[in-house]
């Protein structure tokens, strides 16, 4: 474990404890999702403390021994649709006991620890590049409306059923048995504060804010207690195994274990894709590199501390990440602040909890859920080459009816055929043109020496060797990252660049509007026709970069740049 530098102390304080008032009501949102399918009044309160002890013990951990300086972790949407499911699965199997699931939970959390540390031993993060973005983007959207379908029953004060086919189905039913008046204003009120608030301050977590006025606002409603978190156990958590009420004796072990290493798996595997995609968020605000496979045992080790305690396991938090660190957390010592607020509200301000009303967590839940959709690779299916978007809806639809895992892993399968075929296509393309101009090193650079000298030093020239896509873009946003802040012109030169996908359009669109931000111009040459085709199509050219900026030729370019004032 490296020593963690002090000389930010104050910024680390302030964005910890930033960090925590905006992880509070998500920790006890996630916590009573995730205990959402059991039919027991206790369950709310239950799934409350399994969210904020989560929170605490992994948020601590996690920033101790990780390898992402500035990341806040806890519990998240992904990793709390999973819990969801074993927990409701356990409840089911074990005819109603409370002690089978806090321990299925319990051994899922280990589980899930010890793969991920696991993962960080062998090196694995490295491969988390290689999940194509369609991949990525279907599974985040169906989790983002798995959520949202979840939490509209209890934004009208009603109980949700475990599967998503059943909260479509029985959803007409159950509301024409009435719903709670007082319960959907309060949940609605809470999307608006959350929605409206960043318009007057940015300053003060629109999610606190949300959570403290709707609840003074239910003391006035005369609300039914069923409705409301309920009281949750003040004081230091314990651990499972000497957790009061809980009973260890005459349970099914083989059973428990059997059904919790499937669940931990998927979390461990579902964990370190969302931490390490936080990591690189984290990297392109604070400008530094994270190490993977330390974030991976650092996660491991905090989610299997959070599972001894009866926490939910989680992962690094892209939310509270960037408010820790645009509140000047820079270090570990932030999230470990973080974690320190949450045990403070553990041992002291439990007990203020039980009034928060269930409709104004499920408002919260629903802008979460909104947040993660991605509506951006949606609104461009039309756009992005067939195959990518077949993809996305493949793994959306398998996310929202099936699984996780199964539609990450189908999605991985397709996703890895279709580029067998390009690949493919692409061989047999050089095969038959009878050039290698594909692999010609040479002659790109060679029509470079008609640049004026004077200006060359202004000049920065970008070679790219090859197809851009998901299994490159890591190397490319490398490169693109390097380009010298001072420069007045950078130039693409795309003649080797035979194809791009998905995720190789919007690595490129993120590196021209970042560049054009350092008040670079930027030019590019020798487009091939499917890159030129998806970057007309995806509007990159004209929009972001003009037709004008576009040469056939770089002697068109040389000549173009010899009538600039550089």
């Amino acid at each position: 474990m490296a020593i963690i530098s002090t000389k930010n102390i104050k910024g680390d304080i302030f964005g910890g404890i930033t960090a925590g008032i905006v992880a509070l009501p998500l920790a006890l949102a996630f916590g009573i999702q995730a205990f959402g399918g059991i039919d027991n009044p206790a369950a709310s309160s239950m799934g409350a403390l399994a969210g904020l002890v989560g929170a605490t013990f992994l948020g601590f951990f996690a920033s101790l021994f990780g390898g992402t300086h500035s990341q806040i972790s806890g519990p998240t949407g992904p990793m709390t649709v999973i819990t969801a499911s074993l927990i409701s699965g356990a409840w089911a199997s074990s005819g109603g006991d409370f002690s089978s699931v806090l321990i299925s939970m319990s051994l899922a959390g280990l589980f899930c620890g010890l793969f991920q540390i696991l993962f960080g031993i062998i090196k694995i993060g490295k491969y988390i590049r290689y999940i194509p973005y369609p991949v990525l983007s279907g599974f985040m959207s169906g989790i983002g409306i798995i959520i949202i379908l979840q939490q509209i029953y209890p934004l009208i004060g009603l109980k949700s059923p475990v599967l998503v086919v059943d909260m479509v189905a029985k959803f007409p039913a159950m509301v024409s048995n009435g719903i709670s008046a007082s319960a959907l204003i309060l949940g609605l009120g809470t999307i608006v504060i959350i929605q409206l608030f960043p318009l007057i301050t940015k300053k003060i977590p629109a999610t606190l804010v949300a959570l403290v006025v709707m609840t003074v606002i239910s003391l006035f409603l005369d609300m039914d207690e069923k409705l409301l978190i309920g009281s949750i156990p003040a004081g230091m958590p314990m651990p499972f195994f000497a957790k009061e009420g809980l009973s260890l004796s005459g349970l099914d072990w083989a059973t428990i274990l059997k059904a919790s290493i499937i669940p931990g798996l998927t979390l461990a595997g579902l964990g370190s894709i969302d931490t390490l995609l936080t990591s690189v968020v984290a990297d392109n605000i604070t400008k530094t590199k994270h190490n993977s496979n330390k974030e991976l045992i650092g996660q491991g080790i905090g989610n299997m501390v959070a599972g001894l305690f009866c926490g939910i396991a989680g992962a690094g938090a892209t939310m509270r990440t960037v408010v820790n660190v645009k509140s000047g957390g820079r270090t570990q010592l932030s999230g470990m602040f973080h974690s320190m607020f949450l045990l403070a509200v553990l041992l002291g301000l439990g007990s203020l909890v039980k009034y928060v009303p269930l409709s104004v967590l499920a408002g919260i839940l629903i802008t979460v859920g909104w947040g993660i959709i991605d509506f951006k690779g949606l609104k461009d299916l039309l756009n992005i080459p067939r195959a990518d978007a077949f993809v996305l809806i493949v793994v959306l639809l398998m996310t929202v009816f099936v699984d996780l895992l199964t539609a990450v892993g189908i999605g991985m399968i397709i996703a890895c055929v279709l580029f067998m075929k390009r690949a493919g296509d692409l061989v047999e393309g050089s095969y038959s043109s009878g050039e290698m101009t594909h692999f010609d090193k040479e002659s790109p650079w060679a029509d470079e020496g008609g640049i004026p000298e004077n200006i060359k030093h202004k000049i920065y020239i970008q070679r790219l060797n090859g197809p851009i896509f998901f299994g490159s873009i890591t190397r490319f946003q490398e490169v693109m990252h390097d380009v010298p802040n001072d420069v007045k012109v950078v130039i693409i030169r795309m003649k080797l660049v035979s194809f791009m996908d998905q995720s190789g359009l919007y690595a490129m669109e993120t590196a021209i509007k970042d560049l054009q931000e350092k008040g670079a111009l930027v030019l590019m040459t020798i487009i091939q026709p499917q890159p030129m085709y998806m970057l007309q199509k995806m509007k990159l050219i004209p929009e972001l970069v003009e037709e004008k900026y576009t040469f056939k030729t770089f002697e068109d370019c040389t000549e173009f740049l010899k009538s600039l004032n550089l």
